[in-house]
């Protein structure tokens, strides 16, 4: 089957086919996944590596629109839910919407850690920490290159039209 590039891309972002129906998301191979990601981003999403704090524009962002998960383009995060953490990561105090998020234990360090990754494609995004601002108390620090933001005015373009209603006053 012949897939083109836009078609695949339509279904790496948004998980529908070019006729908008549902498609179930099929992860690309390694190789694939450096090229459409480069070494950071796949070191971080597959190798559970963690970007340099300060380093990504994401951070210090104020624009309002989805952050969506860099492999598979499933929405995780609201910019509405986003705060300055002061620790140099995009961070927010709850996912989009619970099941956006998987949270398993991580114990890579001395201390266990809360792990964060995205349901469909099982990138490692950053990890959930119980200090974040009420009324959640949870700060997701979350590696900006695990990300890709779409503007609240591009939703509809984009295929992510279902959460425009998320970002009306």
């Amino acid at each position: 089957m012949l897939v083109t590039v836009s078609a695949l891309s339509l279904l790496l972002m948004t998980g529908s086919g070019p006729s908008g129906q549902e498609m179930p998301f099929v992860k690309p191979s390694p190789a694939q996944l450096r090229l459409q990601l480069g070494e950071l981003a796949y070191r971080v999403t597959q190798e559970e590596a963690t970007e340099p704090p300060f380093s990504h524009p994401y951070a210090a962002s104020t624009a309002e629109g989805l952050y969506v998960d860099v492999v598979s383009g499933e929405p995780l995060f609201s910019s509405r839910d986003k705060f300055d953490s002061g620790t140099g990561w995009p961070s927010f105090c709850r996912p989009l919407f619970a099941e956006a998020v998987v949270e398993k234990e991580d114990h890579r360090l001395l201390r266990p850690r809360i792990e964060v990754r995205s349901r469909q494609a099982d990138s490692h995004l950053g990890h959930v920490f119980a200090d974040g601002p009420p009324p959640t108390r949870r700060r997701y620090c979350i590696n900006g290159v695990a990300l890709r933001f779409v503007p609240r005015e591009r939703l509809e373009q984009e295929g992510y039209g279902r959460w425009r209603e998320r970002f009306t006053p």
